[in-house]
């Protein structure tokens, strides 16, 4: 508990090949060949490093693949593989949510709030869904939908259930997959950790009870391009009270994002990927430069919510109307400018801010939908330690960083200047 008086309890059981211009040779006619499975991707390939597996050992998730195979190879049709992906998917969610706020028994040794697992875990069901060799005809086609559909199942977005009537707010809030893994493969994200800990959990505010629902994100480019923010939210922003996508960045520090931008800056992603230029979004004629926050950041910021300060950034990167360079404005976008980065960078914690209060603004929500992005701190081990996947300071960092998410999400519901209950 903090000056804000959140309480948090859990509602039970909701919780190719091109050839052209050949002239070949009649032949029988043969079998159709199946397509080659693809090859692991890039975020699958680091499953086979020490620290990922020591996280599933840990953690008890080593058993998931195994058992996703073994739901696979029961199937004895494309329609089987769907409804077993999807199930495998969504039991894998809700697998983390329920070890992560400890209901039942935790296997293994690794701490419970770890988002870790479920990351690895998913990685290794999406690796054996690529090199599975059905007995029946699977087209490359179907294969990716059934990789599409574990992903957004074990991610929660199939799982969004928010309360009718008006006993309840209703709150979204979105968290990432761990990142920079090369960087440090031992990396974890205080958003995702954030989110397995809130899914399914009512707030108790002064403004009355709200119930939150969350979702986490890959970290890669190209699933923002083809929609994914937009398809995850659009059915739900309308029935919200309000929303904040989340993600880690700066050290020592929350910071509520006033202004995001239309920019990726080309930083490479999960995939070792890199993408520069306008986010590209639906209508594009019509996109703005800059999207802004509806969160009561200035009530946030004042609040008693924790360990780390909150700040309200401002500052963007711009090139100013009539100008061929980027500067940066420390009081937001002026008039008629070009964006380059957001308060949140012209990373995807940016685009996923810009895309999801531009989603808000053209469902006509935002006078009514408070809404925007809160970065967290840099969740960090403790010093010294270049190797070991856990210590106490780290623990202590995570616990630290989600229960201060909780908070700014009770004070964001109990000031808000939405119209309360009612919108579902």
């Amino acid at each position: 508990m903090t000056g804000t008086g959140v309480r948090i309890v859990r509602i039970s059981g909701l919780a190719l090949a091109l050839v052209s211009g050949l002239s070949l040779p009649a032949v029988a006619a043969a079998d159709p060949v199946a397509p080659a499975a693809p090859a692991a991707t890039v975020e699958e390939q680091r499953l086979d490093r020490a620290v990922p597996q020591e996280i599933l050992r840990r953690s008890g998730f080593d058993a998931v693949t195994p058992a996703f195979a073994r739901a696979l190879g029961r199937a004895d049709s494309y329609a089987e593989a769907r409804r077993a992906v999807a199930r495998q998917g969504s039991a894998l969610w809700e697998r983390a949510v329920t070890r992560v706020q400890g209901r039942g028994p935790v296997p293994g040794d690794l701490p419970r709030d770890d988002d870790r697992p479920l990351y690895w875990a998913r990685l290794g069901m999406t690796r054996e869904l690529r090199g599975w060799e059905p007995g029946f005809d699977l087209t490359a086609r179907q294969r990716t939908a059934l990789v599409e559909s574990v992903e957004r199942a074990s991610r929660g977005q199939e799982d969004i259930r928010l309360p009718r009537g008006d006993r309840y707010r209703r709150v979204l809030v979105t968290g990432f997959d761990p990142f920079t893994l090369d960087r440090d493969i031992r990396i974890a994200n205080p958003s995702g950790a954030s989110a397995l800990a809130l899914d399914g959990t009512v707030i108790e505010t002064a403004a009355g009870p709200a119930r939150v629902e969350t979702a986490v994100f890959p970290v890669r480019w190209d699933d923002f391009a083809a929609g994914e923010v937009e398809r995850a939210l659009r059915p739900y922003l309308p029935k919200a009270d309000l929303f904040t996508t989340v993600s880690q960045g700066r050290v020592g520090r929350f910071d509520v994002e006033r202004t995001n931008g239309a920019w990726r800056g080309g930083f490479a992603d999960n995939e070792n990927v890199s993408r520069t230029g306008t986010v590209p979004v639906p209508a594009p004629a019509t996109q703005p430069q800059w999207t802004t926050t509806t969160l009561p950041y200035r009530e946030i910021v004042a609040a008693d919510t924790g360990r780390f300060p909150v700040y309200d950034n401002t500052g963007v990167t711009e090139i100013p109307a009539g100008g061929t360079e980027p500067v940066v404005s420390p009081d937001g976008p002026t008039p008629g400018s070009t964006a380059r980065a957001g308060g949140g960078g012209d990373y995807l914690s940016n685009e996923i801010a810009y895309r999801a209060t531009l989603l808000r603004d053209r469902l006509g929500l935002r006078g009514t939908l408070p809404g925007g992005h809160v970065h967290t701190p840099v969740l960090q081990f403790a010093a010294g330690n270049t190797t070991e996947v856990t210590d106490p300071d780290f623990v202590r960092n995570r616990r630290d960083i989600v229960a201060q998410v909780r908070e700014i999400v009770g004070v964001a519901v109990a000031v808000s200047t939405s119209s309360g209950p009612g919108r579902g």
